[in-house]
């Protein structure tokens, strides 16, 4: 067995992470990892990889047992990270960014030898079908092949066990399918891969055997081809799931959101949204599907006030919104749900109390004549705690204390507990468990069904499936396709999403 993880055992300050787990996986094989927010994939990985040492418990490698006191070590053993966030310097070019920390030198001087660190990249790049330009700047190069440059760099130093940690995060359809070929090609080549992923799809795809944690420990193991997606998600969760959540035709309504010809610009100043129109009916979903990057994140900024227009029109009901504050647009029925609940959605060192009122505290019944009614905060809160069932010890419990599907419940209950006529939702699910999208998705569509326009901004294609009424896909700041019915599909999509035009629907 090339590696083997022994009852190993994690604790931090009031949580155990990780709670005597053991998983191997041999030479040449994918190990798949599923496992909830908290369920402690981080924590073992970010043990196997030298960053924390276990309290307890062994690795071993080819039968030895190995003790890591920081990265280097496990780098010494063939152990290679790849991170979700991509560690390179953007200045940087490949053969500069690979052979960081791990140069060769020659001469007296010891100075960096290019041409040597060259040959060995554009060997392991064809050997392992990575297509990589040696010499290209790595801030011209698009997010797959960044990825590559990344598996490069663990190759380079020799790593024959390379862990995943959600690999297809950023990428399109297209680059996601090139991953998997380039995880066979190193699986044929006695690569061990650690696949960390919460995508039931991919898993199941490229993975010979599959492990789910959940609470700390192992609750199972698989192989792909004698299980389903509903048998993952139940054991990562430990209760039956809804995949998909059940939702009737649409019964699209008036127009409430309009965008006619809409430019914005990012923080660079640079044109992010390029003449974008879009209508959003109530009693529909209209999803935006799209890499992230493509200007869906200003997009999202100027429909709700929080990013200036260049040019254009935007209007909610009728009344025109281009200059209007955030807070004129939130009393006009808008509920944002943002895609960094953390900077922009809560404040962490508040209450779950405090942040259930951030948008509404100057309104009755909270404030009255520009004092605070404690006891009505109070009473909306923990009946808030209740209808949207949100984990807290208490509602005094800071945001912070709370786990990622929590703080994202509250953010939740805070705008759809006043009257909604917009709702405005940028990744409502990133980085959350099976169990709290099912909850996501289900409030959503109930929004929906009560006669409310849905926006939602999504790089998931599995999510815009599930929720959207129609799909519309952004490309280079322009939305180059809108999809309805039967071709909104994983291709059709697909293909937009890297940049073809498709004919379908109007906005």
């Amino acid at each position: 067995m090339r590696l083997e993880l022994r009852d190993i055992t994690k604790r931090f300050p009031g949580v155990l992470a990780n709670d005597g787990i053991s998983i191997s996986a041999d030479r040449g094989e994918v190990l798949g990892m599923l496992g909830e927010n908290g369920a402690g994939k981080t924590t073992l990985m970010n043990i196997l990889s030298g960053l924390y040492r276990p309290d307890s418990g062994e690795i071993l490698i080819d039968g030895q047992s190995k003790v890591f006191h920081d990265p280097a070590d496990a780098i010494g053993a063939g152990v290679g990270m790849v991170h979700q966030h991509f560690m390179l310097v953007p200045v940087f070019d490949v053969v500069e960014a690979v052979a960081l920390g791990a140069e060769t030198v020659s001469g007296v001087l010891g100075r960096f030898d290019r041409a040597v660190a060259r040959a060995r990249i554009v060997a392991l790049s064809e050997q392992y079908g990575l297509d990589v330009d040696p010499d290209a700047r790595i801030e011209n190069l698009p997010v797959g092949v960044r990825q590559r440059v990344e598996i490069l760099k663990a190759l380079y130093r020799h790593s024959d066990i390379l862990v995943l940690d959600e690999p297809s995060a950023v990428l399109t359809p297209l680059e996601t399918e090139e991953l998997y070929g380039i995880i066979r090609s190193l699986k044929a080549t006695g690569t061990t891969v650690i696949f960390i992923t919460h995508k039931l799809n991919e898993v199941l795809e490229v993975a010979d055997k599959i492990v789910v944690l959940r609470r700390g420990r192992v609750a199972g193991t698989a192989i792909p081809a004698h299980t389903t997606r509903q048998e993952l998600a139940n054991m990562m969760v430990g209760r039956d799931v809804e995949l998909v959540v059940p939702k009737g035709p649409a019964s699209p309504g008036e127009v409430v959101l309009s965008i006619r010809d809409l430019r914005v610009r990012d923080d660079r100043l640079e044109i992010a949204v390029d003449g974008v129109d879009l209508d959003v009916r109530a009693g529909e979903i209209v999803a935006i599907a799209g890499v992230q990057g493509n200007g869906q994140t200003e997009l999202v900024e100027a429909i709700v006030g929080l990013r200036a227009i260049d040019a254009g029109e935007m209007s909610i009901g009728g009344e025109r919104i281009e200059h209007a504050t955030p807070r004129h647009i939130a009393d006009l029925g808008v509920a944002h749900i943002p895609e960094d609940r953390g900077r922009d959605g809560l404040i962490n060192q508040m209450t779950v109390a405090e942040n259930y009122i951030l948008d509404t505290y100057h309104r009755e019944p909270y404030s009255r004549r520009g004092l605070f009614d404690l006891r009505a905060v109070a009473a909306r809160a923990k009946q808030g705690v209740v209808d949207f069932d949100i984990r807290t010890p208490s509602i005094e419990t800071t945001a912070a204390s709370l786990s990622g599907g929590n703080q994202q419940k509250v953010v939740v209950a805070r705008e759809f507990s006043r009257p909604v006529r917009l709702v405005v939702a940028a990744q409502p699910t990133r980085g959350l468990d099976v169990g709290s999208i099912e909850y996501i998705h289900r409030r959503l569509v109930e929004q929906r069904d009560a006669g409310a326009a849905i926006l939602i901004v999504c790089t998931e294609l599995d999510e815009v499936l599930a929720v959207g009424d129609r799909v519309a896909v952004m490309y280079e700041g322009r939305i180059v396709g809108v999809l309805a019915g039967a071709e909104a599909t994983y291709e059709a999509i697909g293909l937009l999403m890297g940049g073809a035009h498709f004919g379908g629907a109007a906005a």
